[in-house]
């Protein structure tokens, strides 16, 4: 582990290596505490650099044991080696080899970054900055390379050897060892290298691309475990088929491997022709696991294939231009997801985790935009406005383009930058060529932090028969950037008739309006739409168009309409979630006042009315009827939070509901109860999922029987985790919750992955005794801090989604956080730094919690030692 060297990385800094290598072979000798690697590394010189300049290679705390220059053994005075650097006076032809020898021990490797090993597995994690920790490199993504890799092992405890590209020759070796090789022909950069040794089950099956070539495809997970994987497998196959039809693009090797590991820092990684994923992105049944993992594993299997292009094929040509791999690839693997189940539902949940998870970013102070402009640790900027709102600009640009358009320009980026380590100017330009459209206003959105707003004030002339929106924009101000220039917003919109369908205008000025989008570019717009003797009803933003925020003159009868009749179901949903919004932040104002909240009886029978609506499909009500969560009401307050307030309001509503729409959710529950076969797909998922939501509301009168019925006769892990999260949430304590959360643990006690969810529903009970249970939960046989998953389980899911509990008003709940968050650090400070982003918030409560969270921070940062890692979220938190 590095301590912070303080070193502040800018883009503007950026500039070639003196030093390029084209070729790149590695040969490992496995062993769990003395692992040899050697490297073979051709160096080539750039043009123009002096024959004088030193080869200077990156290392993590790695132990040289050999080096030679063009095959002669290295003389003292040649080089000069730490554990985290390398530098090599070179020869002066333009083109030599370095042969470098390294001693690792991947089996004390606790960081789960370089090569470690997991439940006897040999594996690799390279992303961002973990190939130092193999050999001394260039280790940047600018240095691409073609990689040969040979490595052999105990064939009793690694029967099976993997590596990127295609394999080569392979054989037994005396003492009962063999080897393989693999040859990857595609230049890559160090970040996706990738190996994997050990003794794993498989699934095998083959895909013919559209050119008729053959590609077999394995996945590998623990012996007993492969028929978990048959999900996995469809997943892949949909994936490589839809990335031929809608993107063009053909996969390009013989073999496409994805092996699952228990011990796994991320979800996933792209390493080309090797994907390594964590087990819980692959393993699914019915018996173990909800229609939420069967989502999950479909959209993160997609994700990582999508990178064959979107990352390998085309790299970032620095870190700075992450957002370009992966703002990209989230637009597709969301694409590929809404083709595959719902649009509409799939874009809803897509703008429920952005404003749950991404606005927050923007609105505290770790806020930074799409391409950062400086970083001290790269793994730090793995974030929702680099993935998320990285996905919405490169939406906003097919947005402001149209499909055609936005597809022609895909088409020449793959084609100009092939093979290149590229940057976001690159890849705007090759829409500007395509389109002849300026988007100089528009790189804004990767360049400027923050959440833009628009004010929008209506008024109807009747006289003139115009509809008139005066439209404001405002960007926030954000850390170190309190000035902001104004963005280019395409803001989607519908006029709504009394007939509840679109009404068609006549005219348009004051803004560009094309194609049922208002192009924002200055700071003010009146815009004045024509053929409107009677007034319309204005829905905004349509389908998320931009990641804005909206402040909307409009009346709650206007917001009943557009939940009834737009045609926009994005819009519907946000017109009904914008009405419960509203009524949670009164109300949770009425309970710090002393009152008991009173609601708008239209609001609540829409509940009802939506509930019922069989021309919407289930998953879309279930979403509909889902409130607004705790931390999505503190985010609308803004300031001065008391998350017990708004907690005892939302139970309030909860309430309402259920008792006004009581009989209608009963019997829509009991229609919903058919025993046919489990089946993963959208239409089953959803039934389940609004059969769920009814039981909540259901429950919610204090009746544990009806949950308990559910926990006993459930056939599959939806429904069983359904049912157990309301007997925890709802009748904690109780001897019906106790005996069900007993079962669980007794019948699943064995499985990791079920017993996250198990964690999981218990780190979330509100209120504020679950900081003493979360406690006990620590210390459970099944928990293992070393472990991310079971960390993120229990105590992620408790500082992210429990507000009450967290955020305990006496502090509690922080101080435990913090103290694992420093426990966590000691073995892997990449977990302990994304655990600490909890906090970014702590700003926005009211004083008492304030001060409490300010000391725990404070805390931290006072540790000696502190990782880079976790010291420059704790730093720039408090600053």
């Amino acid at each position: 582990m590095r301590s912070d060297t303080g070193q502040v990385f800018r883009l503007e800094d950026y500039r070639p290596s003196d030093y390029l290598i084209p070729l790149t072979h590695l040969d490992f000798d496995l062993s769990p505490e003395a692992t040899l690697v050697t490297a073979e590394l051709t160096f080539e010189r750039r043009a123009g650099v002096a024959d004088t300049a030193p080869v200077v290679l990156d290392g993590d705390g790695l132990e040289l044991v050999g080096l030679a220059i063009d095959g002669k053994p290295a003389k003292p005075g040649d080089f000069e080696a730490t554990p985290d650097l390398l530098t090599v006076k070179p020869p002066r032809a333009k083109r030599f080899v370095l042969t470098i020898g390294t001693r690792l021990s991947p089996q004390t490797n606790t960081q789960l970054m370089g090569l470690y090993r997991s439940n006897g597995v040999y594996c690799t994690q390279c992303e961002a900055e973990g190939f130092r920790r193999i050999t001394y490199f260039l280790d940047r993504p600018d240095i691409l390379s073609i990689y040969s890799v040979r490595m052999e092992a105990p064939k009793k405890d690694a029967p099976l050897l993997l590596s990127n590209g295609n394999p080569g020759a392979h054989g037994d070796l005396d003492g009962e060892r063999h080897y393989a090789e693999w040859n990857d022909p595609f230049p890559k950069p160090s970040y996706l290298f990738a190996l994997v040794a050990g003794d794993l089950g498989s699934i095998r099956s083959h895909f013919v691309t559209k050119s008729g070539r053959r590609v077999e495809l394995g996945i590998f997970v623990e012996h007993g475990k492969e028929a978990r994987a048959v999900y996995a497998m469809d997943a892949l196959k949909r994936s490589m088929c839809w990335d031929e039809e809608k993107f063009g693009r053909e996969y390009d090797l013989d073999v496409f491997n994805i092996v699952a590991v228990s011990d796994f820092n991320m979800g996933a990684m792209e390493n080309k022709g090797l994907n390594v994923f964590n087990d819980k992105y692959v393993l699914a049944d019915e018996e173990t696991a909800t229609d939420a993992d069967y989502a999950n594993i479909e959209a993160v299997i997609a994700h990582e294939y999508f990178h064959n292009w979107t990352g390998n094929r085309i790299t970032c040509r620095d870190w700075f231009q992450l957002c370009l791999k992966e703002g990209l690839t989230v637009f597709r693997d969301h694409e590929f997801s809404a083709d595959q189940r719902s649009r509409a539902v799939k874009r809803i949940a897509e703008v429920r985790t952005l404003r749950a998870h991404q606005f927050p970013e923007d609105q505290g102070p770790l806020a930074h935009p799409v391409r950062p402009r400086r970083y001290r640790e790269i793994n730090n900027f793995y974030t929702a406005t680099v993935y998320e709102k990285g996905s919405e600009v490169v939406r906003m640009v097919s947005t402001i383009l149209g499909e055609d358009a936005f597809r022609r320009g895909m088409d020449l980026y793959f084609e100009r930058h092939d093979g290149e380590a590229a940057t976001v100017e690159d890849f705007l330009k090759v829409f500007e060529d395509v389109s002849g459209q300026d988007l100089s206003q528009f790189s804004l959105w990767y360049n400027q932090a923050g959440t833009p707003n628009l004010t929008v004030k209506t008024s109807h002339d009747p006289a003139s028969a115009e509809l008139i929106l005066d439209i404001e924009q405002s960007v926030p101000p954000t850390p170190n950037e309190s000035r902001k220039r104004l963005m280019h917003i395409p803001l989607a919109f519908g006029l709504v008739g009394s007939n509840g369908h679109d009404a068609a205008y006549t005219s348009a000025e004051g803004a560009t309006v094309e194609n049922g989008v208002i192009h924002i570019r200055k700071r003010r717009h009146q815009v004045r739409f024509g053929g409107f003797p009677q007034r319309p009803v204005v829905s905004l933003n349509r389908g998320f168009s931009a990641p804005i925020t909206l402040s909307v003159q409009q009346r709650s009868e206007d917001r009943i309409f557009l939940a009834r009749h737009d045609d926009d179901l994005y819009s519907r949903w946000q017109a009904l979630n914008t009405l419960f919004t509203d009524a949670l932040i009164a109300a949770s104002r009425q309970k710090r006042g002393g009152k008991t909240p009173k609601f708008n009886a239209g609001t609540i029978a829409l509940a009802g009315a939506i509930a019922e609506d069989e021309t919407l499909e289930p998953a879309y009500r279930a979403l509909a009827l889902a409130l607004p969560g705790e931390a999505d009401i503190a985010r609308e307050i803004g300031s001065n939070i008391d998350p017990d307030a708004i907690f005892e309001a939302r139970e309030a509503l909860v309430s309402a509901i259920a008792a006004a729409n009581g009989e209608t959710f009963a019997e829509l529950y009991e229609k919903l109860s058919d025993k046919a076969p489990f089946s993963p797909d959208a239409a089953n998922a959803g039934r389940r999922a609004l059969r769920n939501v009814l039981l909540d509301y259901l429950s919610a009168g204090g009746d544990p029987t009806r949950a308990a019925d559910q926990y006993r006769t459930a056939t599959n892990m939806t429904d069983r985790a359904g049912a157990l999260t309301v007997l925890a949430h709802r009748h904690g304590g109780s001897k019906v919750s106790t005996a069900a959360l007993t079962a669980f643990e007794k019948h699943y006690g064995p499985d990791p992955l079920v017993m996250d969810k198990w964690f999981m529903i218990q780190a979330t009970v509100p209120g504020p005794e679950t900081v003493e249970s979360v406690a006990a939960l620590m210390e459970h046989k099944r928990f293992s801090i070393a472990n991310p998953n079971r960390v993120r389980a229990l105590v992620g899911t408790f500082a992210i989604a429990n507000q009450t509990g967290f955020n305990r008003r006496d502090g509690a709940g922080y101080r435990l956080f913090g103290e694992t968050v420093l426990k966590v650090e000691k073995r892997n400070p990449q977990v302990a730094a994304r655990l600490a982003t909890a906090l970014r918030s702590w700003r926005s409560f009211e004083p008492e919690r304030q001060e409490q969270a300010r000391i725990v921070l404070a805390g931290i940062a006072s540790t000696p030692g502190l990782s880079a890692d976790l010291r420059d979220i704790v730093e720039r938190t408090l600053a």
